[in-house]
């Protein structure tokens, strides 16, 4: 089901970005988001879906999902078969944001189902119905993914690319992402700075051993486990190391700077 935000999503501007959004949401533009894992994306969205006081639909797209996952199927039941809109679906049709997250994770011949929603036609055909659906005028289009992660065999073709007007994410500036983990956790301002310096740190070391570095995300992760009373080397290790490497050497690397900086 859609859902309506009610509460404010923390969420600090790292530059025109909320302008630039709500400038293609009153144009119905398509939007692509694009940026490292747990850098922001997701909150992004929900805080303009608040801000703009629309529903939003989450979807977390997997390499299983299928057009019918998006659109909708028909289901049996005790009366027979009945059609059950997709996530998709029912945000075109009740002018919802749909946001399908990490994009690039679904099969490329599941996306192809979003083209015609994503230009002058604005509409959704259900092949299994013989319908179109019109998408309701509030309707957007939101997708993401990491570049990063995007391969030959795993990226978005030029042909879904060009539909949509884009936005590149990056992990905030030193004193924004200490002012996230305050915000997020109330964690104290030396101990919000000493994770953000031990997340530049690990970001050195993308491309040198690392395939992603530390995330937003995982910071305020860290933060918690010190809320709870975990030491901060163990939060430390069990939320900004453990979850990015299996590598042994990269793993002393990062349990060093963690001693370092905590000792």
């Amino acid at each position: 089901m859609s859902e309506l935000i009610t509460q404010e999503p923390l969420y600090l501007p790292q530059g025109q970005e909320v302008a630039l959004y709500q400038a293609a949401y009153a144009a119905r533009l398509p939007v692509m988001l694009k940026g490292p894992t747990g850098c922001g994306k997701s909150r992004f969205v929900e805080h303009m879906a608040w801000k703009l006081g629309k529903p939003l639909i989450t979807v977390a797209c997997n390499e299983d999902m299928t057009a019918s996952d998006l659109v909708g199927r028909y289901l049996l039941d005790a009366q027979g078969s009945r059609w059950v809109d997709g996530p998709l679906t029912r945000a075109a049709r009740t002018g919802a944001i749909c946001y399908l997250d990490e994009v690039v994770e679904a099969r490329q011949d599941t996306t192809v189902v979003i083209h015609a929603l994503t230009d002058h036609r604005r509409a959704l055909p259900i092949d299994k119905k013989g319908e179109t659906v019109q998408a309701h005028p509030d309707f957007q289009l939101v997708i993401s993914y990491n570049p990063g992660y995007q391969s030959l065999m795993k990226d978005l073709k030029p042909s879904t690319k060009q539909r949509f007007v884009a936005f590149e994410f990056d992990y905030p500036e030193t004193a924004q992402e200490v002012a996230i983990l305050q915000g997020e956790t109330g964690i104290d301002v030396e101990r919000a700075h000493k994770l953000v310096q031990l997340a530049h740190s690990a970001r050195h070391l993308k491309g040198h051993g690392l395939v992603e570095g530390v995330s937003t995300r995982l910071l305020v992760y860290a933060a918690q486990l010190m809320a709870q009373g975990v030491a901060p080397q163990a939060a430390c290790r069990m939320a900004l190391v453990r979850p990015i490497t299996d590598d042994a050497d990269i793993r002393q690397t990062l349990d060093h700077a963690i001693d370092a900086l905590w000792g």
